[in-house]
């Protein structure tokens, strides 16, 4: 058995397991994940066999010196659980300056932008001609493409194409926000669309979608 369990919903819509599974996969890790389907009659039933909350993801890690479990049932703490114990995967940005403002954004978006989530609810399998979607909604998406615009201001672009060069828990935060953005259709300015194709195109992520393809479970989104 892998030291490490990640349980997660369904990879097509299941925004919170994608950003977990983001994370445990950029580690290098070996993990087992268990898909539990959203949406049905035994769904939270199922969760709560595993998670605390009921909700995912959540993160079983064993320790097979002891035998014991620690369980950690929320996509930042497994984020920054994941950064303590592998350092040398870079999870955060090296520099100071870049960590907190690659913290302070996840935070944001961990927190933040419950309109645009409820409008816009992640569907990897469907695409959409853009219709505006309101004010509430328009205001979230301008608030990401600008922090979007700040982290990559900041960042030594020269070292690679993510928020802050090289992949780390912030792009494993908007990555869901990025498939939003192709689902739906908003327009990008340059650098905004330069960004969700690289996060579209990241290996990790491709990995997740091609599961999501194959997944034969359908919720009805609006």
């Amino acid at each position: 058995m892998a030291d490490f369990t990640l349980i997660i919903g369904n990879k097509n819509y299941s925004s919170w397991s994608l950003r977990g599974w983001l994370a445990l996969a950029m580690t290098g890790a070996a993990f087992e994940a268990i898909v539990i389907p959203l949406d049905l009659p035994e769904t939270a039933a199922a969760l709560r066999r595993h998670s605390p909350s009921g909700r995912v993801p959540c993160l079983r890690h064993n320790a097979p010196s002891s035998g014991d479990s620690l369980v950690i049932w929320d996509s930042l703490a497994i984020g920054e659980y994941l950064a303590e114990l592998f350092p040398e995967a870079g999870l955060w940005p090296q520099d100071r300056a870049a960590r907190a403002l690659a913290r302070s954004v996840t935070a944001e978006m961990h927190s933040g932008f419950a309109t645009l989530r409820s409008a816009w609810p992640m569907d990897l399998r469907r695409r959409l001609p853009y219709a505006h979607p309101g004010a509430a909604v328009a205001a979230d998406c301008a608030r990401i493409l600008a922090l979007w615009r700040d982290c990559r201001a900041a960042a030594l672009v020269a070292q690679g194409p993510f928020l802050f060069g090289r992949p780390s828990l912030a792009d494993a935060a908007f990555a869901p926000v990025a498939a939003r953005f192709l689902t739906y259709g908003l327009p990008l300015d340059p650098v905004a669309d330069a960004y969700v194709r690289t996060l579209w195109d990241w290996p990790l992520l491709a990995t997740w979608r091609a599961a999501a393809e194959r997944e034969p479970w359908v919720i009805a989104c609006p």
